[in-house]
């Protein structure tokens, strides 16, 4: 694991709400810890070997099919599902008299806002890391969304 890796992590944590994160592999072992504005990072190498290292996932994976699919080999080939990084309160527009993020048909592009997920009274604009068109929106406006619960299907061709 390089240093732009654990970079990226520790902005994905802090921008998930997670308190503390670890993550322990082969030689290295991790600790993120958000409690302030900054997070703290604690590294040590040479950790003990174990059998099996654990796996990252992804934020973004294949779709699990939907009624309207077809089957579940297309929807895996053609369409990603964004998830929720956090569990919160999921809202499509920034304020009660603003427009949606994204809409069935939205073009994004890495970076895009698609949401909003408020978690303890903090609002976590959730940023799209595919380019692509929403296909479906899975989640209604102001609705409870648990960790990884699929928002959004996206076509990325």
């Amino acid at each position: 694991m390089d240093i732009k890796e654990i970079q990226s992590l520790i902005k994905f944590v802090a921008k998930s709400g997670a308190s503390e994160v670890k993550l322990e592999m082969e030689d290295i072992k991790i600790t993120i810890k958000t409690g302030s504005e900054t997070p703290e990072t604690t590294i040590i190498q040479a950790a003990p070997q174990m059998g099996i290292a654990p796996q990252m996932q992804a934020p973004f994976t294949a779709a699990a099919p939907a009624n309207n699919m077809p089957t579940t080999e297309e929807v895996d080939a053609k369409y990603i599902t964004v998830k929720s990084p956090i569990i919160g309160t999921f809202y499509r527009k920034p304020s009660p008299d603003k427009p949606n993020f994204a809409e069935v048909g939205t073009e994004i592009k890495v970076g895009d806002t698609v949401c909003v997920i408020e978690a303890m009274k903090l609002f976590n604009e959730i940023e799209s890391e595919i380019s692509g068109k929403i296909i479906k929106v899975l989640v209604d406006d102001s609705t409870p969304v648990e960790f990884d619960q699929p928002l959004f299907l996206v076509d990325p061709s």
